[in-house]
């Protein structure tokens, strides 16, 4: 099997840029902080062959595509159990790799949202992703409050890692190439892991926040608090836009006390 066919119900558009895939693989920072990178989506490798060539790392893959499999598994005979076929967002990452790891990957855009949340639900395992999505989808990752792309990712994604957009690609160094630009994201989860707060609750509030954004908190926030609990504190007379991951802290607390 000479190379593999790009399936548009996987959403897969694969990087054919070597000078990408290096910069993209060389901005990883381990600095002692894991031992183990995962990359996701490895469709022909174009990534893996950077990331096998680094030693202060082991590197797993995995691919849901038995085709990017096979060829995998012919490419790179010495990753035995570490080349996985298998659905990455139901991944038992316990099972499968050992102690704290980075993620990496050329991420299939239909699921970039879920591949965020899976990071988000596995923190306490995964100090450093760096990924390549839809520039929205960076954007609104590295959006600030009271940007029009700021929403509940950037909310979620930077309570609990710093965000830096690193770099643009064009649609060209794909095959077949996407309808949109790229990017290339780095997430550096933070030292202190916990926040300050209930945080179920905080996800709720930052959820009810958003899901009706054009609306006041004093309104979106009325399927978490009842009304009548709620203050004259300004804070509701805002929209969810306007608070910051501090302020979405401080509120989730001021609801905490109400409830």
């Amino acid at each position: 099997m000479s190379s593999v066919r790009a399936k548009k119900h996987l959403g897969q558009h694969f990087l054919t840029d070597k000078n990408i895939a290096a910069k993209i693989v060389n901005s990883l920072r381990p600095e002692g902080k894991y031992t183990e990178v995962l990359e996701v989506g490895p469709g022909m490798g174009v990534l893996s062959d950077f990331l096998l060539q680094k030693t202060e790392y082991q590197t797993s893959l995995i691919d849901l595509d038995v085709e990017s499999y096979q060829f995998l598994q012919k490419q790179y005979p010495q990753l035995g159990k570490r080349l996985i076929n298998g659905d990455f967002l139901k991944l038992d990452f316990k099972d499968a790799i050992s102690g704290q790891f980075a993620i990496i990957g050329n991420f299939p855009y239909n699921i970039s949202s879920q591949i965020l949340f899976k990071i988000l639900d596995n923190r306490e395992l995964i100090p450093e992703m760096v990924g390549m999505f839809q520039k929205e989808v960076a954007e609104r990752c590295t959006a600030e409050a009271g940007n029009k792309e700021y929403g509940i990712l950037s909310v979620l994604v930077q309570a609990y890692y710093n965000v830096e957009y690193l770099f643009t690609v064009k649609a060209g160094v794909f095959n077949p190439p996407p309808k949109v630009l790229s990017a290339v994201i780095r997430l550096t989860r933070k030292e202190q892991l916990q926040l300050d707060c209930d945080e179920k609750l905080f996800w709720r509030v930052v959820k009810a926040g958003f899901n009706q954004r054009r609306k006041t908190l004093r309104n979106a926030l009325s399927a978490v608090i009842p009304k009548e609990k709620m203050t004259e504190d300004p804070v509701l007379d805002l929209r969810a836009e306007r608070l910051s991951v501090e302020d979405f802290v401080n509120l989730t607390k001021w609801v905490s006390r109400r409830l």
